[in-house]
């Protein structure tokens, strides 16, 4: 597998968002509906609705934070695995979209009318693992203004909240905390090492 599953996953998400935009109906039947999956067993929406989003700054601002911290991450699983690496990242980012939705899902099982879709929990959970490495690596918004990892991670969150309260019909405050949360714990779980490299970066940034 020695092509980026990074760029993939933005191709296939950019294809698939693109087509949907085309045919609302195949967005009705890939979006995320807790009612739905438990009356139809429409279990496939989990994924799904992870590669599809509700328009062009939806997908841009999802894909633009998934390129800088999925390529990073990526390749430090791939050093750590040297042959598994790439297998777990894609575990890693499929996990992350439906781990990110299990909270809603249980919540809104009773509400046919909720639906939620975009790459938000994943991207969430990209992040979130991407600082545990790189905490203090700064990423340049516009190619001017450089922030520390870890100061973007909370703005990304910030503004994806902020965002989906504009008052879209696919609205999901949760799932972007949720998929931060399960960012941090498949990595610590799967390189619990992680937060002493953290900490000790951390500390050299601010003192």
């Amino acid at each position: 597998m020695g092509d980026s599953i990074s760029f993939i996953i933005i191709i296939i998400t950019v294809l698939v968002s693109l087509l949907c935009w085309q045919r609302p109906s195949l967005m009705d039947k890939m979006t995320m509906n807790p009612y739905e999956i438990s009356r139809r067993n429409e279990y496939w929406r989990f994924i799904t609705s992870g590669f599809i989003h509700a328009d062009f700054s939806h997908l841009f601002f999802n894909l633009f934070s998934f390129f800088f911290f999925g390529l990073q991450l990526e390749n430090i699983f791939s050093i750590l695995f040297p042959e598994i690496g790439h297998i777990i990242f894609i575990i890693f980012y499929l996990t992350a979209i439906v781990a990110a939705d299990l909270p809603t899902y249980f919540k809104q099982l009773k509400n046919p009318y909720f639906n939620s879709l975009g790459a938000s929990g994943a991207v969430s959970a990209v992040i979130f693992a991407g600082i545990l490495f790189f905490p203090t690596e700064k990423i340049y918004l516009f190619g001017v203004l450089g922030i520390p990892g870890f100061i973007y991670a909370g703005l990304f969150t910030w503004y994806s909240i902020a965002m989906d309260r504009r008052g879209r019909d696919y609205v999901n405050h949760s799932a972007h905390l949720y998929g931060g949360l399960y960012g941090l714990v498949f990595v610590s779980a799967l390189y619990p090492k992680v937060w002493l490299t953290f900490v000790e970066q951390v500390k050299a940034m601010l003192w």
